[in-house]
C-alpha cells in the first residue's frame, strides 16, 4: 500500500511505525472474512480493510470525524485478521496507533468520556472489590451489562494456597479484577503447579498488566502500569530466583509479553522490559511439565466432558493454538472445539462487552450456539474476561480449564 504522510505525521514514532505496517498491506480482504464485526454489520468500514483506509486517510491529512472513532471503536482488537492475513499485517499495533490519534483529535461526548474513566480507574483501583461488593447488593439497580459481570453469590471460594516450598519457582501476575470477581484461578493455578513441583509468587505491587488503559485511550497510564510491574518483578527476576512470569489470563499474558514493544522507546525500560517479555508465559505454555508431573496423580479419575472456547489473546495474540486441548486430552479429559467458528472472538474483549453490548451479545450468543452442539458438561476457557461474558449467557458452567485440572486433583486426595 502507497502511503503519502502529512506533515504532523511524517516524522513522528507513531506515523513512521503506522507507514511500516500499512505498507505491508496488499487490499486482499482476506481479514474481511473473519472479521467478527464484518460477519454482523456487513459494513466495509467495520472490518479490518476499511479501518485499515480510515487510518491511512487520518495520517495523509484527511478530516478525522465521530464516525471515523466510531468504526475504530466498533473493533474487537481480536487480531483474528492478524491469523488470516497472508502479508503479515500488525493490525493490532496500527488500531491501536489509530484510535491514540483519533482520539486526540475528536472529542466524545460527555458520557462517553466518564464511562471509559470510570472502567479504567474503577477496574484497576483498590476499591474495586469493595465497589464489587456494593454492586451485587444494588444488582437489580444496574445496567444489564454491569449485572452480567457481577457474581451472582459473592465471591466463588477460592481454596487454600499451597505453602511448600519447591526448588523450581515462578511469578505470577495476580490480575487487576480477576481475584475479586474470580480468585479460585489463582488459587488453582498455585495449587496444580504445587502439585508439579513448581512454586507460585506473587509480588504484592504488581497490579493491572497495563492493557485496560491502554485500550481505553491512557496509553500513558497505560505504560506506567507496565513500568511498575516491572520494578515489582525485577528483584527476584535479576537474582535469576524465578524460571518465567506465569499469567494464567489470555490477555494478561499477551500484553506482557508486548512489554519489550511499548517500552522501546523508554531508555530506562527498554532492556528490562525486553527481558520481562522473554520471561512471559501462559500458563498453558507450562502444560507439557504439568503433563509429566501429573498424568500419574489423575490415572483413572473421573473427568468431565470439555467443550473449550480458545480465547482471542492465545489464538491469535500469542499465536498458540492446540495445546490446551492436546495436553487435557493426554491428561484424560475428553475436550472437544467448537465445529463451527472457533476462530471467531466470543465478544468478550476486556471493557468491549460493556461499552459495546449491542456487538458483544450478539457475538456471545453466536459462540454458544455452536459450543452448545457438543454437549459438554462444562465449557472451559483461558480468560476470565471470556468465561464471565459466556456464562452470562447460559446455565452450563463455564471456568478456566486450571480450575477442572485442579478440581480433578483435589477429588483424587479425598
Amino acid at each position: 500500500m502507497q502511503t503519502h504522510l502529512a506533515p504532523e505525521f511524517k516524522d513522528s514514532r507513531e506515523g513512521r511505525a503506522a507507514e511500516a505496517i500499512l505498507r505491508k498491506c496488499v487490499h486482499c480482504g482476506f481479514c474481511t472474512a473473519t472479521c467478527p464485526t464484518y460477519q454482523l454489520l456487513g459494513d466495509e468500514l467495520d472490518g479490518p480493510r476499511g479501518r485499515i483506509y480510515l487510518i491511512k486517510q487520518m495520517l495523509e491529512g484527511a478530516e478525522v470525524t465521530r464516525s471515523t472513532q466510531q468504526h475504530l471503536d466498533r473493533c474487537l482488537t481480536c487480531r483474528n485478521c492478524e491469523s488470516t492475513c497472508p502479508s503479515g499485517v500488525d493490525y493490532g499495533q496500527l488500531v491501536e496507533i489509530g484510535r491514540q490519534l483519533v482520539d486526540e483529535r475528536v472529542k466524545r461526548p460527555v458520557a462517553e468520556q466518564a464511562q471509559r474513566w470510570l472502567l479504567k480507574e474503577g477496574l484497576t483501583s483498590p476499591l474495586f472489590g469493595p465497589a464489587v461488593k456494593a454492586g451485587q447488593a444494588l444488582r437489580g439497580l444496574l445496567p444489564a451489562a454491569l449485572q452480567n459481570k457481577l457474581p451472582v453469590n459473592g465471591n466463588p471460594d477460592s481454596g487454600a494456597w499451597p505453602t511448600r516450598t519447591h526448588a523450581r519457582k515462578v511469578l505470577m501476575l495476580a490480575g487487576c479484577v480477576q481475584p475479586t470477581l474470580a480468585p479460585n484461578i489463582n488459587a488453582a493455578t498455585a495449587r496444580v503447579l504445587d502439585a508439579a513441583g513448581i512454586q507460585v509468587l506473587l509480588a504484592p505491587k504488581a497490579g493491572c498488566c497495563g492493557a485496560v488503559r491502554s485500550h481505553l485511550g491512557d496509553p500513558q497510564g497505560g505504560l506506567d502500569d507496565m513500568r511498575r510491574n516491572i520494578d515489582a518483578w525485577w528483584p527476584q527476576v535479576e537474582c535469576g530466583e524465578v524460571e518465567a512470569i506465569v499469567m494464567n489470563a489470555s490477555a494478561c499474558g499477551l500484553a506482557v509479553k508486548e512489554y519489550g514493544h511499548a517500552l522501546a522507546h523508554d531508555p530506562a525500560y527498554a532492556e528490562r522490559a525486553q527481558r520481562i517479555s522473554a520471561l512471559a508465559r501462559d500458563l498453558s505454555e507450562l502444560l507439557p511439565d504439568l503433563v509429566a508431573a501429573l498424568q500419574s496423580q489423575l490415572a483413572g479419575a473421573k473427568l468431565p466432558r470439555v467443550a473449550f472456547h480458545p480465547p482471542c489473546t492465545l489464538q491469535h495474540g500469542q499465536k498458540l493454538r492446540g495445546g490446551i486441548e492436546s495436553q487435557l486430552r493426554a491428561l484424560g479429559f475428553e475436550v472437544e472445539i467448537a465445529g463451527e467458528e472457533s476462530h471467531l472472538c466470543c465478544g468478550s474483549a476486556g471493557t468491549y462487552s460493556v461499552l459495546q453490548p449491542e456487538l458483544a451479545y450478539p457475538l456471545r450468543d453466536r459462540k454458544l450456539g455452536h459450543l452448545g452442539k457438543l454437549d459438554a458438561e462444562v465449557i472451559a476457557s483461558a480468560n476470565m474476561g471470556c468465561i464471565q461474558h459466556l456464562q452470562s449467557g447460559t446455565e452450563t458452567p463455564v471456568r478456566h480449564w486450571v480450575e477442572l485440572l485442579d478440581a480433578a486433583l483435589q477429588a483424587r486426595k479425598r
